[in-house]
């Protein structure tokens, strides 16, 4: 059994903590079982050095080439040259460039001005991919290059006002917008549900942001292309991509590609996606890393989402009749040796940052794993129409953790949850590389492929710091067990709290099982039960359960202050 490392650490706030998340949703309508974690409860100035180096991992694209010369075309090779030369000089901030006026607009002026759909890129070739495109101006204050790879190479996209209405208070705008404006960004259409019409399967708008869609989906929770000091007391640093190139597509393709440069204070990158939308939308993803200076912490394959309350929540509003809102309600990660964790996700009252060591990892992911309409009683946010996000690196990453990011939100406008994975190191001078595929789906029974947790849920008893936890598992392998097996709940406490009592109960209603048991706060002869709750460390605690030598579940990971 491999040693866990566990580290509590609370300081006094010694500087601004930006956590700004960028929310883009204007425009979219909308010590048993091998597990080492970390968790910091964090209040103000913080630092965790690992010093493990990461292995660098350089996978490419080999460029297309067109049909008709055998000619190479542009790829992911002439991206990472562009992001290379772009790395050796010192960055320029396009921002100031765009005219003031428009960085003054109203929101309902921004929403006002809508792109025309009978104008779509691509539509007059009817061709199985079309583009539409989204306008600068109020909360996008930089415009994006757009391209299209054509058979001839790239060709921009060139911005008009003619591809866009400006109606009510928008009306008088159109006559001051520069020709040469540019685009804050743009979204992709394809007839994912229906074969009459396209619908919108992904967005890239705002900073490295982007999100897509399965079949039959809403858009939930966001993807990014690199996290730079999330929740680090310095604040957080949001590269953006500044061009892309977009492969344009053949009359029955049913995947389409787009390159992206990427561009920040203190780093360059060249990215690309292959996206096939289907039931399980799929964004085949490279990218290539070029470091200006060191960072702190980066973030590779970022993850955003909100979660405002769910089951395990005791923050309902009053009189609220929706008994749950959240994009996502579960972190999953499938370890290098085969395990697989669960972590609820939570709506803490300060900022909490948990990683789980995590080298080699064979995936993770922000999941939406209720799916029951009943569970959220909304017809218009639709909570259970919203994806889950999966991301399967390829290859080796090396040393390096999960890292979960959850910040207080008394909205479910704000996102306010993130996760990564963070290399152990970030050596300057050398290309980081990294492949992985991203997979926006509906959760099914293969992630993991035996039990799960379906429930969390928590009581108060009167005695105080006690309390008991609720925990629901379910599974075909559970279903078959009877009521009369041996199924024995494993239960892990970490330091400052004991186990009191465990029961593991067959749930008959569901065919799963139960695991209920009660934890209480360790004596305390400091007196540091006189600390306000939300200063005090995480209590870290984990649960699985099994059947004589076999493990039935994933394992279950929780944080409480007790």
């Amino acid at each position: 059994m491999r040693p866990c490392a566990k580290l509590f650490l609370i300081t006094e706030k010694k500087g601004p903590i930006n956590l700004r998340m960028e929310k883009i949703k204007l425009f979219m309508l909308e010590l048993t079982k091998n597990v080492c974690f970390l968790s910091i409860v964090l209040l103000g100035v913080f630092t965790v050095v690992f010093s493990e180096p990461i292995q660098v991992i350089a996978e490419t694209m080999p460029a297309q080439k067109s049909p008709q010369t055998n000619r190479t075309l542009f790829g992911l090779p002439d991206v990472i040259e562009k992001a290379r030369t772009l790395a050796s000089a010192p960055y320029q901030d396009p921002r100031g460039k765009m005219p003031q006026w428009l960085l003054e607009i109203t929101y309902d002026q921004l929403r006002d001005i809508r792109f025309i759909p009978a104008r779509s890129h691509w539509r007059k070739e009817n061709l199985p991919f079309e583009l539409q495109f989204f306008h600068a101006g109020l909360y996008f204050d930089r415009t994006v290059k757009i391209n299209e790879i054509t058979a001839a190479g790239p060709v921009p996209i060139k911005f008009s006002t003619d591809l866009f209405v400006y109606e009510k208070s928008a009306q008088e705008l159109k006559s001051k917008v520069p020709q040469d404006l540019g685009f804050a960004g743009f979204r992709i259409h394809y007839n994912i549900n229906t074969p009459d019409y396209k619908d919108e399967v992904a967005v890239f708008l705002g900073a490295s942001y982007f999100r897509a869609v399965a079949k039959a989906m809403q858009y939930g929770l966001s993807a990014r292309g690199l996290a730079v000091d999330t929740a680090q007391p310095s604040g957080e640093e949001f590269p953006w991509f500044r061009e892309f190139w977009v492969q344009r597509p053949r009359p029955h393709d049913t995947q389409i590609t787009v390159y992206a440069l990427l561009d920040s204070q203190r780093m360059t990158g060249a990215y690309s996606f292959v996206i096939i939308p289907g039931k399980e939308t799929l964004m085949d993803t490279q990218c290539v890393i070029f470091l200006r200076t060191g960072v702190d912490k980066l973030g590779i394959a970022p993850m955003t989402s909100m979660f405002f309350y769910g089951e395990n929540s005791n923050i309902r509003p009053k009189d609220w009749f929706r008994p749950e809102i959240h994009d996502s309600d579960g972190l999953m990660i499938h370890l290098e040796n085969g395990e697989w964790l669960w972590r609820p996700l939570f709506n803490p009252k300060g900022v909490w940052v948990n990683a789980f060591q995590a080298d080699n990892p064979a995936g993770f992911g922000i999941i939406q794993r209720d799916l029951n309409f009943d569970h959220y009683q909304d017809l218009e946010a639709r909570y259970d129409y919203r994806p889950s996000l999966w991301c399967a690196p390829k290859g080796k990453w090396g040393k390096g953790w999960v890292e979960l990011v959850q910040i207080p939100t008394d909205d479910e406008i704000h996102d306010n949850i993130v996760a990564y994975w963070r290399p152990a190191s970030t050596p300057v001078g050398q290309p980081l590389s990294f492949a992985y595929t991203l997979s926006w789906h509906y959760p099914d029974n293969t992630r993991p492929p035996g039990g799960r947790v379906v429930a969390t849920r928590t009581e108060t008893p009167k005695q105080p710091g006690v309390k008991k936890f609720i925990i629901d598992f379910e599974g075909s392998e559970l279903e078959q067990l009877a009521a009369g097996e041996a199924v024995e709940g494993v239960v892990s406490i970490g330091s400052g709290a004991q186990l009191v009592e465990q029961q593991v109960y067959k749930n008959t209603v569901t065919g799963g099982w139960r695991l209920v048991f009660t934890v209480k706060p360790d004596p305390d002869p400091a007196g540091n039960e006189k600390i306000p709750t939300e200063r005090k460390p995480l209590v870290e605690m984990r649960a699985f359960l099994r059947h004589k030598d076999s493990v039935l579940t994933e394992t279950w990971t929780w944080g409480i202050q007790l």
